[in-house]
């Protein structure tokens, strides 16, 4: 599988399967009913998607301004501890909002979930590829 379906089928299925178990996981962190945890993790979904788009978009801008070119090791940590800095900024309050915590706690459930995707990335992206088979660019 290639192309947009590909794409299509793995954001649906990556998001799907996170949203149900990050769901769980802020049910039995926090006390509160699976169907409030399950809105929140839809919610903290969409903040993600949105998050994504907007921060790709304002990283690309910087990128393209600088005089040193690609994407170094040093460039892809700030990448990725922008985005995350980023996601943490925003689901944060609205942890502690929604669940009726501290912004304490809020971090704490956020940190726990940060740990959960960068594993959960991993282990899906190689199911993934396993299932449909890799991306033209990676073939």
């Amino acid at each position: 599988m290639q192309g947009i379906k590909r794409r299509v089928v793995y954001v649906v299925l990556y998001e799907a399967i996170a949203i149900a178990v990050a769901a769980l996981g802020l049910s039995a962190m926090s006390g509160h009913d699976l169907g409030s945890a399950t809105v929140l993790s839809a919610l903290a979904s969409a903040v993600a998607v949105a998050w994504n788009v907007v921060f790709n978009h304002l990283f690309e801008a910087w990128e393209s301004r600088q005089t040193v070119r690609g994407r170094g090791l040093g460039r892809r940590i700030a990448h990725a501890v922008g985005f995350e800095g980023g996601l943490v900024a925003a689901l944060v309050p609205l942890f502690a909002w929604w669940l009726d915590v501290s912004l304490w706690q809020a971090l704490v459930m956020d940190l726990g979930l940060v740990v959960f995707f960068l594993i959960y990335t991993f282990v899906f992206n190689w199911v993934f590829d396993r299932v449909f088979g890799l991306p033209a660019s990676a073939a």
